[in-house]
C-alpha cells in the first residue's frame, strides 16, 4: 500500500498534529493547555495590576487634596477593595482607641506607633501576596515548556530513525513528515514559554513597584500619624 504523496499541505499544523505518534500528540495538547492557561493569567494580571495603580492613583489624589483624612476614610466605605483606603482605616482605627483611652506617655505613644506599623504591614504583606498570585505559573510554564517539546521532538526523531530502519531508505521523503512533527512540538513549546517567560518578568515587576507603593504609602501614613501624636503631646 503506497503512503499518500508529500504537498505543502501536509506539513501545515493540524495535518502534523494528526499525523503525530500519540506521545507527540499527548506533548502537544498538553502544552497547547499550558499556553491557554498562562495568556488566562496573563490577560487576568494585566487588567488586575492596572486596575489596582488606577485606583491607587485616585486615592492617592484624594488623599493628596487636603481633607481630613478621617472624611477621605469614611467616604472609602466599611470594607474597601483596595489595600490603600484599608491601610488608612486601619491606621485611624488605632489612632482613635489610643485617644479615646487617652494615652499620652512615650511608652503608650511608641506602642501606638508600632501597632499601627504592624497593621499595615500586614495589609502590605497580604495585598503582594495576591499581586504575586498566578506568577508561579507562568515561571513553571516558561520553564518546563521547552523541556517538554524538546521531549516530543526527541520522541519524534526517534520515530524517524525507526521509519528509516524500516524503510531501509535515508530518502529525505520518508524521514521529512517525522523530522517536522518532532520539530513542530519544540515549537509549541517554545510558543508557550516565551510570552509566558516575557510576562513573568514584567508582572514581577510590576508587583515589585506595587509593593514599593503601598510601602511608601505606609510611611507616609505613619509619618502622619505620628506629627498628630507630636501635636497632641
Amino acid at each position: 500500500m503506497e503512503s499518500a504523496p508529500i504537498t505543502a499541505d501536509s506539513f501545515s499544523a493540524l495535518n502534523l498534529f494528526l499525523r503525530a505518534d500519540w506521545v507527540v500528540k499527548g506533548v502537544m495538547i498538553g502544552l497547547a493547555f499550558a499556553s491557554i492557561w498562562s495568556w488566562a493569567v496573563i490577560i487576568e494580571k494585566f487588567l488586575r495590576i492596572r486596575s489596582l495603580n488606577a485606583e491607587a492613583d485616585r486615592f492617592e489624589a484624594e488623599v493628596s487634596s487636603g481633607r481630613s483624612l478621617e472624611e477621605v476614610a469614611q467616604e472609602a466605605g466599611a470594607q474597601p477593595a483596595h489595600a490603600l483606603p484599608r491601610m488608612l482605616q486601619g491606621a485611624l482605627k488605632e489612632w482613635r482607641e489610643a485617644r479615646a483611652k487617652g494615652q499620652t506617655s512615650e511608652t503608650q505613644t511608641a506602642m501606638l506607633v508600632q501597632r499601627i506599623d504592624r497593621v499595615l504591614d500586614t495589609t502590605i504583606s497580604r495585598e503582594s501576596a495576591k499581586v504575586e498570585d498566578g506568577l508561579g505559573l507562568l515561571a513553571i510554564v516558561a520553564t518546563a515548556s521547552p523541556f517538554i517539546g524538546l521531549f516530543g521532538t526527541v520522541w519524534g526523531i526517534m520515530k524517524a530513525f525507526q521509519a528509516i530502519a524500516v524503510e531501509r531508505s535515508t530518502n529525505l521523503a520518508v524521514v521529512a513528515p517525522s523530522i517536522a512533527e518532532a520539530l513542530f512540538a519544540t515549537a509549541i513549546g517554545l510558543a508557550a514559554a516565551i510570552p509566558a517567560y516575557i510576562a513573568y518578568n514584567k508582572f514581577s515587576t510590576d508587583a515589585g513597584r506595587f509593593s514599593a507603593r503601598l510601602e511608601g504609602f505606609a510611611d507616609e501614613l505613619s509619618t502622619a500619624i505620628q506629627r498628630r501624636l507630636a501635636e497632641r503631646a
